[in-house]
């Protein structure tokens, strides 16, 4: 099996994550089935069906999650140097609205552009891995080939 790799900060909200659901979520919603079905007929039973519904959805989550942990390979961005390439957090200069933007590269089940957290496999991050500060780069997006400097590379 391939492994994945993620910082230890990917690895540990994931962790957590799965804690919650197994910890708490998991006998919630047992519970909740439980008092639905003391409400007698189950075929007409809203709540039962709601409850059976997002109790599949967690048991899909915990496989999923725990899948994922168990290929884990958590790497230590401050060990790493030279050019671009997994963990680096990279400052780039949009070349044509001159907005600076700051992404570290992570991988897919951490990954979050609101969190500036980005996927190592995006057309963006590609374009950017081998690269070293002050190389430009030209990325296709959906809207349009966008052209950034990169200002700095760092590990941390």
């Amino acid at each position: 099996m391939e492994k994945i790799p993620m910082t230890r900060a990917g690895y540990e909200q994931l962790d957590g994550e799965l804690r919650d659901l197994k910890g708490t979520e998991r006998p919630a919603i047992i519970a909740a089935i439980a008092e639905a079905r003391s409400h007698g007929d189950l075929s007409e039973n809203a709540e039962y069906h709601s409850a059976r519904e997002k109790q599949s959805f967690i048991e899909g989550r915990i496989k999923e999650l725990e899948q994922v942990l168990s290929r884990a390979e958590v790497i230590d961005p401050s060990k790493l140097s030279g050019s671009i390439k997994f963990g680096a957090k990279v400052v780039l200069l949009d070349e044509d609205t001159e907005e600076e933007k700051t992404y570290q590269i992570v991988g897919e089940h951490e990954a979050s552009l609101e969190k500036g957290l980005l996927n190592m496999r995006s057309p963006l991050a590609r374009a950017l891995i081998g690269k070293e500060e002050g190389d430009s780069v030209d990325v296709q997006t959906p809207g349009g080939l966008r052209s950034y400097e990169i200002l700095s590379v760092r590990f941390a």
